[in-house]
């Protein structure tokens, strides 16, 4: 329904074109993607030791708790948005509820191009290992800006071949997604089969060459209970839940999913399941096959991330290596794919609600798709595949946590408090249970992890700008909070 205050939009609906085979698998890629193969070093790099499994034992429990946080409110309230949408309904939507959406929107407007030119960035780091000269640097800049009573803001920056080779994947992918949602359902099952391979081979061929002393080789105290281990174990929650994020994308696809009362849920807690006992078998094989302390070296000099290619070397040969990472890349293209899919949702549901610029609301007049949306994200996150990988990931958490997540695991209590009487066709299991546990994991991974405080200025600096350009075109338009008569209904 247009809210009274909403631009007038003529544009054709969406279509209800993807049933739960094709959301769970449109899930699935959109989890997995290049994250779990690029990241294993850095995971065992952040723990010392093969003790890492844990960081993903750990970060799946994180995205089950969260997942069912997100599949009430998926189930509760199917509309195109996802997050955007629960949030202004959450704390009202002329009131709190207008303020904290449009801090979700400007945030998605940096954390989702971050998000996209990651698994650019992982396609391009894979791509390496066919032409090393990929990885040759030809600029690397850093700049740091004072801010106040935040400190210093650093951002750097790298140009390579790769670089090159992720900003191109961008404008391709956006040239992929021109085209009608119920012939993306139908290619999202095509790339969930070559998802679902590449995952299977990996494991079998480490379940044939099982060596379970080097994959439970653990250092002297590596469960010992000290700073370092929770430093560590931060660390490695924060790149895990990273891996596991994309089991939401579904409801930003709610207007499109067919049945979304029932398969919002189950397409979310299928995929995290199924995703969470892959990553798992994945990890032990590869590192009953690969030294856990080679990863650690690769993972501490952020090069040669490529484990998987490795892996398969040694196992079967140089032609397995070869053909594994071409599977890689096509797993992280999935990725990247499902990726601007779902993200390209929020700024229209947003302009429609007329909480964003209106351009963003418009739908191709034939293949009925919100087309602007999908441009200008394809551009941010081109601009963004300048990032180094690491510090990317790291950015992209901190701000997602802060200015979405928490707020949306506080939020569905709160609904339940404010709005009882809401039909819920799915409730959350053990509830509140779920909601508190996933709070408190999200502020563990944000106040356990060395140098934090570097991302949580990022954070700091997206939040307060985002008050500040919401306060003014409020005041501009007579918007709450200074619009007496909205704010009072």
């Amino acid at each position: 329904m247009q809210p009274p205050d909403g631009p007038k939009t003529d544009s054709p609906a969406l279509i209800r074109g993807m049933g739960l085979w094709s959301a769970t698998a449109l899930n699935m890629i959109d989890m997995i993607g290049v994250g779990p193969f690029i990241t294993m070093p850095l995971v065992v790099a952040a723990m010392g030791g093969p003790q890492a499994l844990l960081g993903w034992i750990v970060g799946a429990l994180l995205a089950v708790c969260d997942g069912l946080v997100s599949a009430e409110l998926g189930a509760a309230l199917p509309a195109s948005g996802g997050s955007y949408r629960y949030l202004r309904e959450i704390y009202g939507p002329q009131k709190w509820g207008r303020l904290i959406s449009f801090l979700f929107i400007w945030q998605v407007s940096f954390s989702a191009p971050l998000s996209i030119a990651t698994g650019c960035i992982g396609l391009a780091g894979y791509a390496a290992y066919y032409w090393p000269e990929l990885d040759t640097v030809y600029a690397h800049h850093e700049a740091a800006a004072h801010v106040p009573w935040l400190g210093n803001l650093q951002v750097s920056w790298i140009v390579t071949p790769g670089t090159a080779v992720a900003v191109l994947i961008c404008f391709f992918t956006v040239l992929l997604l021109y085209r009608n949602i119920t012939a993306i359902g139908r290619l999202s099952k095509i790339l969930w089969f070559g998802v679902m391979g590449t995952i299977g081979w990996i494991i079998f061929a480490g379940l044939t060459h099982f060596n379970a002393a080097r994959a439970f080789d653990f250092p002297p105290g590596a469960f010992t209970l000290s700073h370092h281990f929770m430093t560590g174990l931060g660390g490695a929650m924060l790149i895990a839940t990273y891996d596991y994020w994309g089991y939401y994308n579904v409801s930003f696809l709610g207007d499109e999913i067919k049945d979304p009362e029932k398969n919002i849920p189950r397409a979310l807690l299928l995929s995290i399941l199924l995703v969470a006992c892959l990553y798992l078998m994945m990890n032990v094989c590869v590192l009953a096959v690969v030294p856990w302390r080679e990863m650690l070296q690769a993972g501490q000099n952020n090069s040669g991330l490529y484990v998987v290619s490795l892996f398969m070397q040694r196992v079967y040969g140089a032609w397995a290596a070869q053909l594994v990472t071409g599977l890689v890349i096509v797993t992280a293209f999935a990725s990247v794919f499902s990726l601007m899919l779902g993200y390209s949702r929020v700024p229209y549901a947003a302009a429609k609600d007329g909480n964003y610029f209106k351009a963003f609301a418009k739908v191709h007049p034939v293949h009925r798709f919100p087309h602007i949306s999908l441009l200008a994200l394809g551009v941010v996150a081109a601009a963004f595949c300048f990032l180094r990988l690491k510090d990317a990931i790291a950015a992209l958490v901190v701000i997602r946590l802060i200015l979405q997540f928490l707020v949306q695991a506080v939020g569905v209590i709160w609904l339940r408090i404010w709005r009882p009487e809401m039909r819920r066709p799915f409730r959350m299991w053990f509830y509140p249970l779920p909601a508190l546990l996933a709070s408190a994991g999200f502020l563990f991974i944000l106040f356990n992890r060395e140098n934090w405080q570097k991302e949580m200025r990022y954070a700091m600096v997206i939040l307060f700008t985002g008050v500040v350009i919401y306060m003014v075109r409020a005041w501009k338009h007579s918007e709450w909070p200074f619009d007496v008569a909205k704010a009072k209904l």
